[in-house]
């Protein structure tokens, strides 16, 4: 048999390692009778793979080494059965323990018996890993398996021996039984256990009472709840924790609970709310991220046990869930990751652990703190980030942007070859360490089992991992002074705010820097009167030393740092206090802005560009987070990823909570709506894009609104016949501003509602009425829904006015109806207006419909001079109504002012030209009526010759200027279009000038 080995052992182990393979060989062959030896080469013979395991797990782990030595059967009959060829599934280590475990074992017995599993398991992991059979998901998942089925089978065969003992737990208050929920922290929680790790737990249950006895012929001494279950914990601890002489099952952390090591061991919930909501400290928010329920007593009635169990976990959830996550954006955090490094790096450098990969520079440990930051910090509105896994988490980190995903892959990266490097340390003792080894031999059998290579090379790739995790950290949440060329820069701006220091502490004349000028009295006024408001005022001395270092930024970033940009600083200045006032109870913000000084380049830059980002970012202040990431900020996405994320933010909701649906769909326009003008007023994205965005935002809201309103109606009324979910003959046709693709910040919807059913047919709920009544409804809940204002205040303002005969007309027409009412009654102007109409939502069937009706429409041969005296008609009809009256100066009339939209020259004249050329000549070039959007109809007009290309440019040019402007005035929260002076002279006068060339 030595023969057998010694021929591996020269071709197949490093030279480095073989004396040691060839010790571990002898070892295990002196610890075997001869019939054991036998059987062990009758097994390797002929297989020169398993023989070849079989050493690399000798020298990867003493471990195997000495649990094979000692319990050869579990060498012959378990590890070279079955274990290194198949996987350690969940399943599989489930179905194995729960069928050991018997009622009928005694105390003693089922603490061995648990031992003896744990060893087999053991055994079989670390041979897989050290052989490189199991992947990182195989290995944490079987570890994080075998913890909670063995603390299951624990805490259940405890739990029924005391209630036989002290009587069953009873809630105080719910008068029903009282299981104990071990909560699993750490990565247990997180289920990415590691192979030697202990287990960090917390135990609770729910209420509260006393014990009562099972039966009335048994005697009990009734205990309180709490005490049943501390001796509960205890029991269950030292069946887990306790070495033996065939070893342990888990080694058990309970110093995460409450009070820690000096708090009760077992707590009720509502001591642990109190605790978390009065006493809870950060560190105990980062553990909580990883919390979850991972074992619960199982109460003597099955069915009610699993009914108690679930209402105990939402309870739970309940408890935990507002401690770890904030609701609004927590940058505070940062600064509490940074203190807690700095403890553990302190205690890395006493207990010289500078080679631990987990808690040293760039270990494992970082690459959590890195993924715990985001969660934190946004955790609370993003709730995809209340992830428990952390590669999970990256994922997440990845797929919202808040990292590049080439510096999420790298990560990834090195935590699983960080992780596998830590499995192999600990693989080698069964012992919870991190600590990369010192010996030379040690060493290299450190790199062969990690990557099979030279301890040289290994480490090099080690500490290419490290670099990295580092100097990501380093950017993330590293201290101030070691930040990179940004953060120096970001330090230099506080020092020179010393000035502005000044001021803010004396509000005095002598004070003011000489940049203020003549507006030093009224900037003192606003300062002081920032100072003596309610929030301000009441605000604890940590948080007043924050805004204390913010306020000198903030005017250092109004008069100096980026004056240049504004025109009027003092109002800047006012909008910028009066958000400041909004958000600073909120300490996480003034944390940001410390933490992030450029922030107030983007808040001050935004904030003298645009009154409504100024009073939305006030009103709400949470939207905040949609400007922090410039490389989102400035990087929109397309339709599909909008569609996208609006539906994964309403499948996180209770489907029930119309209000909250609402609120979510107001949100999720106004940030889509804040990052679109944030890129028009930094001129990184161009008016075409600019409305393509806004425009298919409305759509997307305009989809989820229908559908809501949908089910809803659904749910009273039932369907009308051959009406589904999939095919709800009903159409949504958007006309204006939505329908050619030209939204502004404040634009309405001008919609038309049709359907295709028959109108008197009933539908099928508990509540029928007829067609048209439900299609009315479904209507009316639209608008509703679109019109009603909430906290974030309105989605949009919905204009029925264009459906046929208006307002007198039904709220929504059949499309036999519409169709007629198109063709044979629809005035000139609305057959204008049917230019910018498209379907939005709907039926394909529909959409295919109206689409051909529009085409049809358009297509009509029309008396081309009749249609001119109807155009001017109509246009004169608007100037009257709504453009600007001249003013009367003595005799003569005088007008300084002009209505971008409606008077002579303006936007409208253009769009008028477009309409009447689409009706005068679609019959003859169908081209025409292609696009809705009066860009790319002027584009056709010169493809076709009806107009020349200069006359095109010079009309999109202008039209593009105009709405531009506008864009400017909804802005600042313009409501009229009338503009003082006179802008755009030239303009207006060549737009008259080609109205009087086509309509002469």
């Amino acid at each position: 048999m030595n023969t057998l080995f010694e021929t591996t052992i020269a071709s197949s182990i490093p030279s480095v390692l073989q004396e040691q393979a060839q010790h571990a060989v002898t070892k295990l062959c002196n610890s075997l009778d001869k019939k054991q030896q036998q059987n062990l080469t009758s097994i390797l013979e002929g297989s020169p793979e398993l023989t070849l395991q079989l050493i690399r797990a000798l020298v990867g782990s003493e471990y195997i080494l000495e649990s094979c030595c000692r319990y050869p059967d579990l060498l012959l009959h378990w590890l070279l059965s079955d274990s290194p060829f198949s996987a350690l599934t969940p399943i599989k280590i489930i179905d194995a323990i729960e069928t050991a475990c018997s009622d009928t074992l005694t105390l003693a017995e089922f603490d061995s018996l648990l031992r003896r599993l744990r060893r087999r398991f053991m055994t079989a992991l670390y041979w897989r890993d050290l052989n490189h059979l199991s992947d990182f998901d195989e290995v944490s998942h079987a570890m994080t398996t075998m913890a909670e089925v063995f603390l299951q089978q624990t805490l259940d065969f405890h739990y029924r021996q005391l209630i036989v003992k002290l009587g069953l737990p009873i809630g105080k208050k719910s008068g029903r039984p009282q299981p104990m929920l071990v909560i699993g922290m750490g990565k247990l929680g997180g289920g990415e256990l590691n192979v030697s790790s202990d287990i960090d737990l917390i135990f609770a249950f729910p209420e509260a009472g006393t014990t009562q006895t099972l039966s009335s012929t048994i005697k009990i001494s009734v205990v309180e709840n709490q005490q049943f279950f501390i001796q509960l914990g205890q029991r269950v601890i030292k069946s887990l924790n306790e070495v033996r002489a065939d070893g342990f099952v888990f080694r058990v952390d309970m110093r995460l609970r409450p009070y820690g090591q000096s708090g009760p061991l077992v707590s009720n919930f509502t001591a642990l709310e109190n605790y978390y909501e009065s006493q809870g400290r950060d560190w105990e928010r980062f553990a909580a991220v990883k919390a979850r329920v991972v074992a619960c007593a199982t109460l003597p009635d099955l069915v009610q046990s699993l009914v108690i169990e679930q209402e105990s976990k939402e309870s739970l959830h309940a408890v935990l869930v507002p401690f770890t996550y904030r609701q609004y954006i927590d940058f505070s955090m940062v600064e509490s990751l940074r203190k807690l490094k700095k403890m553990i790096a302190q205690e890395v450098k006493r207990k010289g652990l500078q080679g631990d990969v987990k808690l040293g520079a760039g270990g494992i440990r970082e690459i959590e703190f890195i993924a715990q930051s985001f969660q934190l910090i946004r955790g609370g509105r993003d709730t995809r980030l209340q992830e428990r896994n952390l590669l999970s988490v990256l994922n997440v980190i990845k797929d919202n942007h808040y990292l590049e995903s080439e510096i999420v892959a790298s990560l990834r990266e090195a935590y699983l070859f960080l992780r596998k490097t830590e499995h192999a340390i600990q693989a080698y003792q069964d012992m919870q360490t991190q600590q990369l080894p010192f010996d030379r031999v040690d060493c290299e059998r450190l790199a062969w089992m990690v990557s099979r290579e030279s301890w040289d090379n290994f480490f090099a790739l080690l500490e290419k991992h490290r670099k990295f995790v580092n100097d990501e950290f380093q950017k993330i949440i590293a201290d101030p002074d070691i930040k990179d060329k940004e953060g120096k820069e970001d330090k230099q701006y506080k020092k020179e705010a010393e000035e502005w220091q000044l001021l803010w502490s004396f509000l005095s004349i002598e004070s003011v820097p000489p940049q203020l000028g003549a507006e030093k009295e009224s900037i003192i006024f606003l300062l002081r009167e920032f100072k003596e408001s309610r929030n301000v005022i009441s605000l604890s001395s940590g948080a007043r030393e924050k805004l204390d270092e913010c306020v000198p930024l903030l005017l250092q970033a109004v008069y100096v740092k980026y004056s240049s940009d504004i025109i009027e600083p003092k109002i800047t200045l006012e909008r910028l206090l009066a958000w400041f006032e909004s958000i600073v109870t909120r300490t996480s913000y003034l944390s940001l802005i410390l933490e992030n000084p450029q922030i107030l380049e983007h808040l001050t830059r935004l904030f003298a560009a645009s009154s409504w980002v100024a009073q939305t970012l006030t009103q709400i202040p949470s939207l905040l987070d949609e400007l922090l990431s410039p490389s989102t900020l400035y990087s929109l996405p397309e339709r599909n990823s909008l569609r996208d994320e609006l539906r994964q933010r309403l499948l996180r909701l209770e489907p029930d909570d119309v209000e909250v649906h609402m609120e979510t769909m107001r949100y999720f326009r106004l940030a889509h709506n804040l990052q679109v003008a944030a890129c028009e007023i930094v001129g990184s994205l161009p008016l075409m894009k600019v409305s393509d965005y806004l425009t298919f935002t409305a759509e997307v809201v305009l989809e989820q609104t229908f559908q809501l309103a949908w089910r809803l109606i659904v749910e009273r009324h039932g369907y009308p016949p051959e009406v589904s979910d999939e095919s709800p003959h009903f159409l949504i046709v958007g006309y204006g501003k939505l329908g050619g693709i030209e939204m502004s910040y404040s634009s309405d919807l001008d919609l038309v509602f049709i359907y295709d059913v028959d109108a008197q047919a009933m539908t099928d709920g508990q509540r029928p009425v007829d067609s048209q009544t439900f299609y009315t409804r479904l209507g009316q809940k639209i608008i509703h829904l679109l019109n009603a204002r909430t906290l974030s205040g309105q989605l949009y303002e919905v204009d029925m006015r264009l459906r046929p005969s208006g307002n007198s007309g039904l709220l929504v027409s059949s499309l036999a109806a519409y169709s007629r009412y198109q063709q044979n009654d629809a005035w000139v102007w609305e057959h204008q207006a049917l230019v910018r109409a498209r379907p939005i939502v709907g039926d394909t069937f529909l959409v295919d419909h109206f689409i051909s009706l529009r085409r049809k429409v358009l297509n009509q041969e029309r008396d081309v001079s009749a249609l001119k005296v109807e155009v001017i008609k109509m246009r004169e009809k608007m100037r009257e109504h709504l453009g600007v009256r001249p003013k009367s100066k003595g005799n003569s009339p005088e007008n300084t002012e002009f209505h971008l939209k409606q008077d002579a020259g303006g936007i409208v004249d253009i769009e008028f030209m477009v309409q009447y050329a689409v009706l005068a000549w679609s019959h003859q070039h169908p081209t025409l009526n292609e696009w809705t959007d009066n860009i790319r109809i002027l584009e056709s007009l010169q493809n076709i010759g009806f107009i020349e290309a200069g006359q095109a440019n010079q009309l999109i040019e202008i039209y593009q200027s105009y709405r531009a402007f506008s864009h400017r005035l909804a802005l600042q929260q313009r409501s009229s279009s009338v503009i003082e002076g006179e802008p755009f002279v030239m303009e207006r006068q060549q737009v008259k000038a080609l109205w009087q060339d086509w309509f002469k």
